[in-house]
């Protein structure tokens, strides 16, 4: 029993000592662009080694004022802007496209399903050249609804996740409703959102990050400055401008965490637990 104790020991340091030196590894960049956005000459050819050598905020206020060349508030409204349109579109076709899958059988269901696993194994930049020529025919270059309509068309494509939930509530729940004269749809939105609102919250964020930190497509259908979206913006800024360039970075990773601490309790709310004895 002794020896057990004294591997099952040993065991636990070696283990929280990999996890504590890999934290590091992934920590540093984040603690280094942290004290980089605070850098008083703002260019990262004055830096000292890895850090700035004097301290100052004044990166962090010229981006909210200075905005003749770097619009950054105008940057932070477009792309809040997107992300919200496209978070709330994508999430809606993409919990109807899972629930579908889950819940009824038609024909050509599982080559549907195995057809959309393959297609998700390619890379997007792959697609890039066809989405440019569709949205200049359809004249959606230099406009926000050109990326809200891409990113929530696309967004069905991950719907797995989200089925493999819906698989979990078992379908007598659904069968005892219509058994008492529920359609398909009052089954869906009375009985099977509320119960999948774990799943919703986490489509909610994907669908927000995806455009909220997206750089390819915006840069590939943004042309005019004030249009830009955050993570354009920013690769905008000139080679001297670097403390600005880590401030903006830093300030864009506030709404993902508020809205992460924020929906992050629901993420285990689960109300089908005991509703159904088998």
């Amino acid at each position: 029993m002794k020896r057990l104790n004294k591997v099952y020991i040993f065991d636990s340091i070696i283990t929280y000592t990999i996890i504590l030196f890999i934290s590091c590894i992934f920590l540093f960049p984040i603690l280094w662009l942290v004290i980089a956005s605070f850098s008083k000459t703002g260019s990262i050819y004055a830096f000292e080694g890895f850090f700035p050598k004097e301290l100052s905020t004044n990166s962090f206020s010229k981006l909210f004022t200075d905005t003749m060349l770097y619009n950054y508030p105008k940057w932070f409204e477009n792309t809040l802007y997107i992300a919200l349109l496209s978070c709330f579109l994508g999430t809606a076709l993409t919990i109807l496209t899972a629930y579908c899958m889950s819940r009824f059988k038609f024909k050509s269901r599982k080559s549907l399903m195995k057809t959309t696993l393959v297609l998700g194994m390619f890379p997007s930049f792959m697609m890039m050249t066809a989405v440019y020529l569709l949205m200049t025919q359809f004249d959606l270059i230099n406009k926000h609804w050109g990326l809200v309509l891409i990113y929530s068309a696309g967004a069905p494509m991950g719907y797995l996740t989200q089925k493999g939930f819906f698989d979990t509530i078992s379908i007598s729940i659904d069968e005892a409703a219509r058994i008492d004269g529920a359609t398909n749809m009052q089954v869906f939105i009375k009985i099977t959102l509320p119960m999948a609102l774990p799943i919703i919250i986490y489509t909610l964020l994907m669908q927000f990050v995806w455009p909220w930190s997206d750089f390819i497509l915006p840069k590939l259908l943004l042309k005019e400055k004030d249009l830009y979206t955050v993570a354009v913006g920013l690769m905008s800024l000139d080679e001297t401008e670097f403390s600005r360039f880590a401030a903006g970075s830093v300030f864009i990773g506030v709404p993902i965490i508020v809205l992460y601490f924020t929906l992050a309790k629901y993420l285990g709310y689960n109300v089908s637990s005991g509703a159904v004895k088998e």
